[in-house]
């Protein structure tokens, strides 16, 4: 009877730490969630989402390591990416603005590169999906970075990040910035991020709470397309 038990036990724990390591190697190799903390990604993601993150957008890498081992693609001027901060190795959720070789800078908190004003205009109907929380004293548009139109957001007035001098972005980085441009920690403090620091593309929204309403699905906002 204790043998039987024992053998049992131990199958059963043998399935169920391979459908972990099942699990885990999807997760850190394929594909993965990352839940928003904050909103400096408003007025495109917000606070209580959990995102949905391609890994194998840009390159295929060996499980719970950064070692690549083949590479398709690399991130785009206009990709909501997932990174580590260069800080303090905490994930993060930006936008790609600079890829390697442009000179990115702002000029009253108007995007600028390669010497190329972005495009604003009035914000499309329904490009956000659900009411937009914490937006009082902004100013929401619409900003086309390439071929690729997103929603941003500035505070109204003037404020210290209106503008910055011109970066050049070097060969391998990325200059990233949050569409919550007034509330971002992002590579205007940080610098631009090496290609090694980003784990992924952000894709759509996989489900959303409401912290401030006791965490209630936000059920408008699920399987929601980001751009």
């Amino acid at each position: 009877m204790k043998k039987t038990l024992k053998r049992w036990w131990t199958d059963w724990a043998r399935s169920v730490l391979l459908v972990v390591l099942l699990i885990t190697s999807f997760r850190s190799a394929v594909a993965d969630w990352n839940d928003v903390p904050t909103g400096s990604m408003k007025p495109t993601i917000f606070e209580g989402d959990r995102i949905f993150v391609n890994k194998l957008a840009y390159d295929l890498k060996i499980p719970f390591t950064t070692v690549r081992l083949t590479s398709w693609a690399h991130p785009d001027r206009g990709d909501i990416v997932v990174l580590y901060s260069p800080v303090d190795g905490k994930r993060l959720v930006k936008r790609v603005v600079g890829i390697p070789g442009d000179t990115v800078e702002m000029v009253a908190d108007r995007l600028v590169v390669n010497s190329e004003v972005m495009h604003y205009a009035p914000l499309p109907p329904g490009t956000i999906s659900g009411q937009t929380p914490g937006v009082e004293g902004h100013v929401i548009a619409e900003e086309t970075l390439g071929d690729t139109p997103h929603a941003m957001m500035i505070m109204h007035g003037p404020t210290g990040l209106a503008s910055f001098s011109p970066i050049k972005v070097a060969d391998r980085q990325y200059f990233v910035m949050g569409d919550n441009r007034d509330e971002s920690y992002d590579s205007r403090y940080f610098g631009p991020v090496s290609r090694d620091q980003i784990v992924g593309r952000a894709t759509a929204v996989a489900a959303s709470v409401d912290p401030e309403r006791h965490y209630l699905p936000r059920w408008e906002r699920f399987l929601h397309k980001l751009r």
